[in-house]
């Protein structure tokens, strides 16, 4: 069962969201807030599997209480459901910690699928989605000709080919292409992706692409 907390300050937001998960066998809705200081402290008293956490929100607003979830070290994982496509603070919600976004005009399945990713470590519901994630994240890095892969501890950890995968998760390729453009099995796909992710911290997919840009080992365009 998953276990899901709605932050958002519109009541009929709220409901409807709440009406659409508690019609799914495994999930539950295990509150509710209307601004961000309420989700920081929902999600301290109930620690749900996911938010869905809306940006704009009166006092603190979506952003900010992402960034004291995770600060929290709570297991929680955030997904930022917006107004707008490609909204311009999703960048600063995946900076905070968030594992994706949505709009909030999605298909009921977009939204399921989305809590359902989120909660089992994915980041995102598909790779367009995925792409999309780095294309506003990627807007907002300066572009620094001839830049090289930043020493880090994180990424020296890594084996080669972990390091490669690493690479091309940063560059927005799902696991199944992984498996077909590096001829391995999409099992051991899987199994170098949480690898990855164990040895460099990073929460989830979304978190392991930051790393990929921040140490450099991708680049904008």
């Amino acid at each position: 069962m998953t276990t899901v907390l709605i932050a958002d300050d519109q009541p009929m937001q709220r409901f409807g969201f709440r009406m659409l998960l508690e019609s799914q066998d495994d999930m539950t809705v295990v509150g509710e807030a209307g601004n961000g200081t309420e989700a920081v402290h929902l999600v301290a008293r109930h620690h749900p599997d996911v938010v869905l956490m809306d940006i704009r929100m009166p006092g603190l607003d979506g952003i900010e209480a992402t960034r004291r979830i995770i600060a929290s070290g709570a297991r929680t994982r955030i997904l930022i459901v917006t107004t707008f496509d490609l909204d311009e603070y999703a960048y600063d919600g995946l900076r905070a910690g968030a594992s994706g976004f949505l709009i909030k005009d999605a298909l009921p399945e977009e939204l399921l699928a989305g809590i359902r990713a989120v909660a089992a470590g994915d980041a995102v519901v598909a790779p367009t989605l995925t792409r999309r994630l780095l294309d506003a994240y990627v807007h907002h890095l300066p572009v620094v000709p001839g830049a090289q892969a930043i020493s880090d501890p994180r990424i020296t950890a890594l084996t080669e080919r972990e390091r490669e995968i690493l690479t091309v998760i940063g560059q927005g390729w799902s696991n199944t292409e992984i498996a077909t453009r590096l001829h391995l099995a999409e099992s051991t796909v899987k199994t170098h992706v949480t690898r990855i992710l164990t040895k460099t911290g990073a929460r989830d997919r979304v978190q392991a692409v930051i790393l990929a840009y921040d140490t450099r080992l991708v680049t904008p365009m």
